[in-house]
């Protein structure tokens, strides 16, 4: 199965070990830089079935290249074209708002096609565990035999996981883990993106003469497992500095809200921010712009928003993920479990890119 190879290379780990079967990655791994319908039958992008649709605008990203090669550091079988004739695959995602989903979505759908699997994404309107833990009954209730999904938080889908899986469901986590065992986890090195993140933020510190002052941080919630990772590693580049991080303000991912927070670490004399995600990432963004574009920020994910924030100089850089491999490849990881083969390693980093106003020009 094949990744996309992203423009700006830094490193890339991978992360065998996880909790519990299927845990978090490693603190240790340096991050790689650089609706029901039949699978082929459509090709038009759309929001996935929710309580309420609030689909993300689609970016113009290429997918995953076609199947058959194999990620860097996989070790186990691989399905091939047409074995998924007669299953069904439901991604589940946190919510439907982002633009990071839409791009899970089209790597999802991408493997679907070629596999000949039935596949659906649905997701909660809003960040919320009973929403969620909702659509994951429902998945198992409309006859699905895999799901992909990615948890609000690390133990409130658990108990919903465990009917799936005594249903015979197979689980593949993608982007953000539950504590329960799976066939195998895609997603980001989140820790080491945050450090990364905030040794970018240090390094144009540093060229605007600043040693010392507040740093905010904008996230989620404090649950979500990747973002607490990712507030986590952005914290451990300022060891050793004279500079004060603030608590962590939450603002469920939403734009207007995080904006908010942004702004408010704005008015106590902060020199510097972070957005967790990408609607952190934008509402940072928004404040910074009010505010003259005087502050250093930098956020996480990819949108067409958060580029044209960094075109404006209003952000110096973000780390952009690979939610379209993380979708391709776990549906390959599904299809293989259902048919018997062997799924390996436990964990796959897939990677992550910084984008600067240099790269997205």
């Amino acid at each position: 199965m094949k990744k996309k190879v992203l423009s700006i290379i830094l490193s890339m780990a991978m992360v065998s070990a996880v909790l519990a079967g299927c845990g978090s990655a490693s603190d240790e791994t340096a991050p790689a830089v650089e609706q029901e319908e039949v699978a082929d039958s459509e090709t038009e992008e759309a929001a996935p079935e929710a309580e309420e649709e609030t689909p993300a605008a689609e970016e113009e990203a290429e997918a995953p290249a076609a199947a058959n090669d194999m990620l860097a550091g996989e070790t186990g079988d691989i399905a091939a074209p047409g074995d998924g004739a007669g299953q069904k695959v439901v991604l589940i995602t946190i919510d439907s708002m982002d633009q990071h989903w839409v791009n899970m979505d089209k790597g999802c759908k991408q493997a679907a096609e070629e596999l000949g699997c039935e596949y659906k994404w649905i997701a909660p309107d809003v960040k919320d565990d009973a929403k969620q833990i909702e659509c994951v009954n429902n998945a198992v209730a409309d006859g699905a035999t895999a799901i992909l999904v990615s948890a609000n938080g690390p133990d409130a889908i658990s108990s919903a996981l465990q009917e799936a899986d005594e249903a015979g469901v197979k689980i593949v986590q993608v982007d953000s883990f539950a504590n329960y065992p799976c066939v195998q986890q895609l997603g980001t090195d989140n820790r080491a993106a945050g450090k990364t993140a905030g040794e970018q933020v240090l390094a144009a510190l540093k060229d605007k003469g600043i040693e010392e002052g507040k740093i905010g941080i904008v996230s989620v919630n404090a649950a979500t497992t990747s973002t607490v990772d990712r507030d986590e590693g952005f914290r451990s580049a300022f060891e050793g500095t004279a500079f004060e991080i603030l608590e962590t303000q939450y603002a469920d991912g939403d734009a207007a809200k995080s904006k908010d927070a942004a702004a408010n670490f704005i008015s106590q004399g902060c020199v510097a921010l972070f957005g967790a995600n990408e609607g952190s990432c934008v509402g940072v963004g928004n404040a910074v712009a009010e505010d003259g574009n005087n502050i250093v920020a930098a956020g996480m994910d990819k949108s067409d928003a958060v580029i044209q924030l960094i075109k404006d100089g209003a952000l110096i850089c973000t780390m952009a993920q690979n939610p379209d491999v993380m979708g391709y490849e776990g549906m390959y990881a599904a299809i293989t479990a259902i048919n018997g083969g062997s799924v390996a390693p436990d964990y796959i980093d897939t990677g992550v890119s910084i984008l600067t106003k240099e790269s997205v020009e």
